[in-house]
């Protein structure tokens, strides 16, 4: 299985178009994160390479289970799986608006 950390900072609005490895097979998607101010965590919407939208205010949270697919109940779309990892050795939690890819970073795989 293939993973690859997504490059993120806290800017508050951050897009861009990234080409991943998953199942085997080059993938190029347009990610883009906002911080949703009133919820107080990180959204992530996902756009195939011509920005046709395939999904849209994923969260970012860590959940109690730190190895939570965001993407495991959309395995049918087959954009592989991504994990929110919490290197800040602090339990729970979710990132903010200043540590999004420093204290957590997001790490994308193969499909489940």
């Amino acid at each position: 299985m293939s993973q690859q950390i997504i490059p993120l900072t806290t800017a508050p609005n951050q897009s861009f178009a990234i080409t991943l490895s998953v199942d085997g097979a080059s993938l190029t998607l347009n990610l883009a994160f906002h911080y949703n101010e009133v919820a107080l965590y990180w959204e992530m919407d996902i756009a195939d390479a011509s920005s046709n939208p395939i999904l849209s205010a994923i969260p970012l949270v860590t959940g109690e289970d730190p190895a939570c697919n965001l993407l495991k109940q959309y395995s049918y779309l087959e954009i592989g799986s991504a994990f929110l990892i919490n290197l800040s050795g602090t339990p729970g939690g979710n990132p903010d608006n200043t540590n999004l890819g420093s204290s957590y970073n997001l790490i994308w795989g193969d499909t489940p």
